[in-house]
């Protein structure tokens, strides 16, 4: 049971292997879908202005906008397919979260020490620490900052993976039964309307936090 129950985020199919090609679905839709004015396209273009500006209030900064806003379309489009029947879900995978979490990190990590030492040296001594505890908190807050790219790609995959196998568990004890399927089809709607929603939510989590952890160089 538990075999079956997670074989459905098993991303190997033989010697063959084209689920994780499902991450780049979305680049086969048709050009007239992106320049096309559109209501979707006009809904999608309010959300991407409305982040923006968020962006740009938590790190003061224009240039890195584009890099965030990518990101989130990026994880967005992922969650979304996943949603989608016979759809790998790549983003419930820890290979696709921390690759992401990883690289933000690094270049964040990288940049910063090469080019804003002091400042990183600032941020590990919180203002109005007494003098005998610097050193700890020196040291908690090294552990804190390398913990990040961890953090964040399980949240991401650990949220994805939570719904998914809900509603897979149930569709395995139900899909034989087909008065009791009928009868908590509201349920499964409801999961549906709830996975939709963590799929958007994690997406703005996770732009949101790497926003904030580029704020402090």
């Amino acid at each position: 049971m538990i075999m079956n129950l997670f074989s459905v985020f098993d991303p190997t199919t033989g010697n063959l292997s084209l689920n994780w090609m499902s991450m780049l679905l979305v680049m086969i839709l048709p050009s007239p879908y992106w320049n096309v004015p559109s209501k979707s396209m006009i809904l999608i273009l309010m959300v991407i202005k409305s982040l923006a500006k968020e962006i740009i209030m938590h790190i003061n900064k224009i240039e890195p906008t584009i890099l965030f806003l990518s990101m989130f379309t990026f994880i967005l489009v992922n969650n979304l397919m996943g949603l989608v029947p016979y759809v790998f879900t790549a983003s419930a995978h820890l290979t696709f979260s921390l690759a992401i979490a990883l690289t933000i990190w690094m270049s964040l990590m990288i940049f910063g020490w090469l080019k804003k030492t002091n400042n990183m040296f600032t941020h590990l001594v919180p203002v109005g620490t007494p003098y005998p505890l610097m050193p700890f908190m020196v040291l908690i807050e090294s552990i804190s900052n390398f913990i990040r790219p961890g953090s964040l790609a399980v949240r991401l995959s650990a949220n994805m993976i939570a719904g998914h196998l809900l509603m897979t568990l149930l569709g395995n004890n139900l899909s034989n039964n087909f008065f009791n399927m009928m009868m908590i089809m509201w349920l499964f709607m409801g999961l549906m309307m709830f996975e939709l929603a963590v799929a958007f939510i994690q997406s703005y989590v996770f732009m949101t936090l790497s926003a904030l952890y580029s704020s402090e160089i």
